[in-house]
């Protein structure tokens, strides 16, 4: 039978006493992808925007002969994989003083613990990823931890093809096939993470039936759902309810692009991450902790996570440096290129300067704290946490 816990560090300070390790799961690097095409999404939902949107579209046209291309465009989050495992780790060695494991799972992308196996301090990191997989009108995210390092290579290189393959050319099988082979590997982790994100837009109601769906044909596949760390207390509080109807574990899972660390891992009396997947897949058991973090009001967290993705930082490494090497868009020959090398005057437009003006004034001093005020939900966490403890 499976059994989840769920606790809170702010609540229950000795809560990783008689565990062993904490294993941060889900967060980024600057090896991961994000997608702009929230940016035209915004513009449709905002009409107030649409002619700000279509004034700088006409003059970015008419200035570089480069045509906008939200769908194709991405920005990387700040942090090196070194950095983003460093941070995961002395999170839970400093605040629970107990061993930390960590699974960095980049979107589509396995290069950063790749990378990091190469180094020393970190070479039993597992290979992980975070992949998109289409379904119906929408596309869902599974985390996929511990792939085996010999053949990690070729089943990413299985896993892209499927992403990208036309509707057309999916054989009705051929998920379910995959799934089944990765559930074979008795090493591998498979999370629906945050399930109920409708994160493509195709409604709240239809997405959450095609979840339904999706858990109807693949749950025996999958492991655990994800109560995601960047989500809010409603949200988590619903994906903990439709684990329990499809009798799943819940599990954490950071979703951290920023410079905070994850806001939840888990708690284990494993000591390697291989023994704690055996501990969720055979013995189905998940400690989940929530870290102090997540108690911080949710538009204040995103905000802060937005300022990260935005800011400057001199002292890390070339490439990662400025905001605007961090953002990609296609050239006017169809070749992704750095914002820094597409600017006409080799820095961002004054209007572009004036808007990250604003969001980073937002998260200053006075103005911050008021925010924090104005967007405290502590009445909406006290209700979750009575539903999530139930």
């Amino acid at each position: 039978m499976s059994q989840s816990s769920i606790s809170y560090l702010w609540r229950e300070p000795e809560a990783a006493k008689g565990f062993t390790t904490g294993v941060s799961l889900h967060s980024h690097t600057n090896q991961s992808k994000e997608t702009l095409d929230f940016i035209s999404e915004l513009s449709k939902d905002w009409s107030v925007l649409q002619p700000v949107m279509r004034w700088a579209e006409r003059r970015c046209r008419r200035m570089t002969g480069i045509n906008p291309d939200y769908a194709r465009s991405y920005w990387t989050p700040p942090l090196t994989p070194s950095l983003a495992f460093d941070l995961e780790r002395r999170q839970i060695e400093e605040k629970l003083q107990i061993q930390g494991l960590v699974s960095l799972t980049d979107h589509d992308d396995i290069q950063a613990p790749m990378l990091l196996r190469t180094v020393a301090a970190s070479r039993h990191i597992p290979v992980s990823v975070e992949w998109t997989v289409p379904f119906g009108a929408t596309a869902f995210h599974l985390g996929i931890h511990n792939l085996p390092s010999a053949s990690g290579t070729a089943w990413m290189d299985r896993l892209t093809a499927f992403t990208a393959m036309p509707v057309e050319r999916r054989a009705p099988n051929l998920l379910t096939e995959m799934l089944a082979e990765l559930d074979e590997l008795p090493g591998v982790l498979i999370i629906f993470n945050h399930p109920l994100w409708d994160l493509y837009r195709v409604g709240k109601e239809k997405h959450d039936v095609l979840v339904n769906e999706f858990l109807a044909v693949h749950g025996q596949y999958v492991h655990a759902l994800e109560l995601n760390g960047l989500r809010d207390w409603k949200e988590n509080r619903e994906a903990a309810t439709l684990a329990g109807k499809w009798n799943q574990l819940v599990i954490s899972g950071g979703d951290r692009h920023g410079l905070e660390p994850n806001a939840n891992v888990n708690l284990t009396r494993a000591t390697s991450f291989t023994e704690f997947v055996h501990e969720v897949r055979r013995e189905r058991q998940s400690h989940v902790l929530f870290m102090p973090q997540y108690a911080e009001p949710w538009k204040h967290r995103i905000l802060q996570s937005t300022l990260a993705a935005i800011g400057d930082y001199p002292d890390f490494p070339e490439g990662s440096r400025l905001w605007d090497e961090r953002v990609y868009h296609p050239d006017t020959e169809g070749t992704m290129q750095p914002l820094t090398q597409l600017w006409t005057k080799g820095k961002a437009p004054a209007y572009c300067q004036a808007a990250l003006g604003v969001v980073r004034m937002m998260g200053a001093g006075l103005v911050s704290s008021g925010l924090r005020m104005a967007w405290n939900d502590s009445g909406e966490m006290r209700a979750a946490l009575a539903k999530l403890d139930a």
